[in-house]
């Protein structure tokens, strides 16, 4: 019968519990936090991007005349002194910049694609094996970082869709030339652009969430492409959508929930590495270093060193996360994919037949003695 959405939380917390604690094991633990950056399965909120909010000092609090006495020390802008040649090494280096990030984001998509199985088939099987892993799942990782490269391009173009439709009727009707007429219109479209745009989020949000979940048990298991997969994913889906509309808003509180308590745990991992750090800048800069080359590379350098350890801190506190939310996702989808039910369930091997013991065969009495002849 197939299980609802709380149903599954009990058998995936006892999942999580017999995977990681009994018995504990640090290289399996290191191991999944590995694969949980590589997967892209972390659930912390770490990033909180409140740097919009900055404050005011006192010192910046000041009239007109004293902010046109600050800036007249500033000379004007002379657009004759404008060098082009350092124009266009800025422009090269910007668009390098941008390059580099484009490659390394595809390098991180297909990474991330093959990690999907391998954290997939950790969770199964209760056994982290990253090699091994990587060597069994890597075609079929390329399937799914199709599907992503697809899904991603699908993306950009409906949301220049839904953002340049509406920018170019603007334009069409003038609301561009005279804008003070056009005020009420303006605001009443971007309230509607920006509900369409959240709309859009929501969306695309669900369809990964169902492909991460869903989509990647049948690719691995029926070795089929994405488009097959999608097929037999939404079959399975058409006979019971709410059931599947529960467990993505249940998953989605989890989540929350998820974050939370892990943004919490992390704090710890966070102030060890970053306070020693702030501690070594303070103590430079009191022991009157100044930056050049070779202060702003060590810089660089162990700043990225600091990025990663803090990753991979944060990532290796949110295991049981990075556990459980698969492990969710398995037990809710192996009670409707048999496929899915025999791999997490397998029957009980039968019991070994010892063979009959046969009784020795019966003694034959012993005959008696032949009497001797007379005479």
């Amino acid at each position: 019968m197939p299980l609802s959405a709380v149903d599954c939380f009990q058998p995936a917390i006892q999942h999580t519990r017999d995977q990681l604690f009994r018995p504990f094991r640090f290289g399996q633990w290191s191991r999944l936090a590995l694969v949980g950056i590589l997967a892209a399965e972390l659930h912390t909120s770490g990033c909180n991007f409140n740097g919009f909010n900055f404050p005011i000092s006192p010192q910046h609090r000041r009239g007109g005349h004293e902010f046109a006495a600050a800036t007249a020390a500033f000379p004007p802008f002379d657009p004759s002194r404008i060098d082009p040649a350092r124009i266009a090494q800025f422009a090269g280096l910007i668009i390098a910049i941008v390059l580099l990030a484009i490659i390394l984001g595809f390098i991180f998509l297909y990474i991330s694609s093959v990690f999907r199985f391998i954290l997939f088939d950790s969770v199964v099987k209760k056994r982290c094996a990253i090699g091994e892993g990587w060597q069994r799942w890597h075609r079929v990782g390329r399937r799914y970082f199709l599907w992503q490269i697809v899904f991603l391009i699908a993306e950009f173009l409906f949301l220049g869709v839904l953002i340049g439709v509406p920018l170019a009727v603007a334009a069409a009707l003038g609301w561009f030339r005279d804008v003070q007429q056009h005020v009420g219109r303006t605001v009443l479209g971007v309230i509607l652009l920006i509900g369409l745009l959240l709309i859009f989020a929501l969306v695309a949000a669900v369809v990964q969430m169902l492909a991460k979940d869903f989509l990647v048990p049948i690719m691995a298991l029926e070795e089929v492409d994405f488009a097959d997969g999608w097929s037999r994913l939404l079959a399975l889906i058409r006979p019971e959508p709410g059931k599947y509309l529960v467990y993505l808003l249940l998953k989605i509180v989890l989540a929350i929930a998820a974050a939370i308590v892990f943004s919490i745990i992390a704090l710890i991992p966070t102030l060890v590495l970053i306070v020693p750090a702030v501690v070594a800048v303070i103590a430079g800069y009191a022991a009157g270093m100044g930056w050049n080359v070779m202060t702003v590379s060590l810089a660089v350098i162990f700043g990225t060193v600091l990025v990663i350890l803090l990753i991979y801190a944060i990532a290796w506190v949110s295991v049981p996360a990075t556990v459980f939310f698969p492990a969710f996702s398995i037990y809710f989808f192996a009670s409707r994919y048999p496929k899915l039910d025999a791999l997490l369930n397998p029957p009980p091997a039968a019991p070994e037949l010892t063979p009959a013991i046969e009784p020795p065969p019966p003694e034959v009495p012993p005959l008696p003695p032949t009497p001797e002849p007379i005479g």
